[in-house]
């Protein structure tokens, strides 16, 4: 192990308070797109789904997450279903996609979600990313009408919120500019953003904004989509849907950010962060969870799995901590990619088109 990394058990890091609520949640929870879209996480996404959603409670994971739009409902179906008579342990949350925030469009959303995940409640129901009240023009010079005022969507939420439907109410993918709007008249507890060493561009705005506000902040997409796994070397070992972030070049094919990337600069530190797992006799996926949970302001870190034996490794990383020196380092390692990819806190999309405001 390298003398300048400590690595030790550390002290109440396994459950955390969700925002500003009595709210206890693991710190790493379990993120369900990857149980029902065959369409992007392949034909086997759901092989082991029954043995690794329980191994996940077993193991003390108490928060699951879905969406309506995570295989057009079948993540949420395939979760309700697994989750049978455990429901009432866990807490469950999902999300609303932002063209069906208009009041009669959010309920009918709601309702379904609750019928497919089997259930009568929601604890955390989120807005999946903000939108726009009035029309706008999209990236293809298109105009396109908007879905409502904030304080629509935020009176609806409060009549399921009255009605036992949900219990509280979160956003995810909102920057600094629409979390203030929302705020002001509503109710969030928590914001789930896209963020790993390979992306922290959060740290600028979206985070800082959460910390002042009182939300707690859910980080997605941990392992940047397996890039922070240690598995891809090279470009085309990746899967041609997880090669459409602001990370490659936008001549990939399914990109849409219009932008040069940073494939060089991407690829380096990834061999540098491979050097220092090495060095420090840890997964480079461990690595990455435990650099996130040691982040201010972030109250759980949404983890995939599709494997019990990939989700009990990962479940290492809620019991250590690097020391100082070693944060200082993995800082100063991912630096130079978070600089190049600047403040635009949306993976996919280029800053006219950023909709992280």
């Amino acid at each position: 192990m390298c003398a300048l990394i400590a690595v030790f058990k550390g002290q109440d890091v396994n459950y955390r308070i969700l925002g500003q609520t009595h709210i206890k949640v693991s710190v790493l929870s379990f993120g369900a797109w990857q149980l029902g879209d065959s369409k992007y996480w392949g034909e086997d996404c759901a092989t082991d789904a029954d043995a690794t959603v329980h191994a996940a409670i077993d193991n003390g994971i108490n928060l699951f997450d879905t969406a309506e739009v995570y295989g057009d409902g079948e993540s949420e179906r395939v979760l309700g279903k697994i989750l049978g008579s455990k429901r009432k342990d866990i807490i469950l949350a999902s999300k609303v996609l932002p063209d069906h925030c208009a009041p009669e469009n959010l309920r009918k959303s709601c309702e379904a979600s609750l019928q497919r995940l089997g259930t009568d409640y929601i604890d955390l129901y989120q807005i999946h990313w903000p939108y726009a009240a009035d029309a706008y023009t999209n990236a293809k010079g298109e105009t396109v009408p908007g879905v409502c005022a904030y304080e629509e969507t935020q009176a609806t939420l409060q009549e399921l919120q009255d009605e036992g439907k949900i219990r509280a109410i979160g956003v995810s993918n909102f920057g600094r500019t629409d979390l203030e709007s929302w705020c002001q008249t509503g109710e969030c507890i928590t914001n789930q953003i896209g963020y790993n060493m390979l992306f922290r561009a959060p740290e600028y705005d979206v985070i800082p904004t959460c910390r002042k506000q009182g939300i707690g902040v859910m980080a997605y997409m941990p392992l940047m989509q397996g890039l922070l796994s240690g598995d891809y070397f090279e470009i085309d070992d990746i899967p041609l849907m997880r090669r459409r972030t602001r990370h490659f070049a936008s001549q990939r094919e399914g990109t849409r950010h219009g932008e040069p990337g940073h494939e060089a600069l991407l690829f380096e530190t990834l061999a540098i962060l491979r050097a220092f797992a090495d060095a420090v006799d840890l997964p480079m996926a461990t690595l990455a969870l435990i650099y996130l949970i040691a982040q201010p302001g972030v109250s759980t870190v949404v983890l995939g799995a599709r494997k019990v034996d990939q989700l009990r490794e990962n479940l290492l990383s809620g019991d250590l901590t690097l020391g100082p020196a070693g944060m200082a380092q993995l800082n100063e390692i991912t630096a130079p990619l978070k600089q190049a990819m600047g403040h635009n806190a949306d993976l996919w999309q280029g800053d006219s088109t950023c909709r992280v405001k």
